[in-house]
């Protein structure tokens, strides 16, 4: 999934980030409020981890002004507030969820799961789809009971098109999903991964089908 983390501290937004694209999510770091806010003008991601304290415009002008702007995209805010009057005022603005600093990453990557999770209409982190199971927490995937091993972006390829079963979805909306804004996938980088996830998936009920000039959807085989 795409995720954009706004962060000034750099040590800490790099740390962020790293531990994000190690999961396979493509992440981006941006460290200024009003350059985040412009770059949200142009650039669609699933989740935003968000200070409060920035240059430019600080965390809560941003979130107020992405709530007037009608974006629904959930926000995760870190914060040193911990009084309850301050996480009132923040869940208000329309934060989605907070974390108080310092945190634990594993606390931080259980939030983000649950709120991608939330986005995708899935109440707990194992779903179950015919014969595949995805377990979102242990970054598994079981085929009639046998494991499927996937590779981190070959598993979140598989939870975007999870996320959006019998949809249709383009090679660039895969790659915008998948990759980060600095990095330079090849022409042919999502039939290669879509060719390999097929590949894992043979003998599973979910199909992903290629839709010539459309890009591909994924579908439930009916048993």
């Amino acid at each position: 999934m795409r995720i954009l983390v706004i962060e000034d501290t750099v040590v800490l937004g790099e740390a962020i980030a790293d531990r994000l694209q190690k999961l396979g999510h493509g992440t981006d770091l941006i460290g200024n409020g009003r350059q985040a806010a412009d770059w949200l003008r142009h650039q669609q991601v699933d989740l935003i981890i968000l200070d409060l304290n920035l240059p430019g415009l600080g965390g809560e002008a941003l979130l107020a002004e992405l709530r007037q702007r009608k974006s629904t995209t959930p926000v995760l805010i870190l914060t040193a507030r911990d009084g309850i009057d301050d996480r009132i005022k923040l869940l208000d603005l329309g934060a989605d969820d907070y974390l108080t600093k310092p945190f634990d990453f594993g606390e931080l990557e259980a939030r983000v799961r649950a709120l991608l999770r939330r986005r995708q209409g899935y109440a707990a982190d194992v779903s179950r789809h015919g014969n595949l199971v995805f377990d979102r927490a242990a970054r598994t995937a079981s085929i009639d009971g046998r494991p499927c091993p996937l590779v981190n972006r070959e598993f979140r390829l598989l939870e975007i098109f999870l996320s959006g079963l019998e949809r249709v979805m383009s090679k660039e909306e895969l790659t915008e999903k998948l990759f980060n804004a600095d990095e330079t996938p090849s022409a042919n980088a999502i039939e290669l991964y879509v060719a390999r996830l097929r590949k894992k998936l043979a003998g599973s009920s979910v199909q992903i089908q290629t839709l010539r000039g459309l890009g591909y959807v994924a579908r439930v085989a009916s048993p």
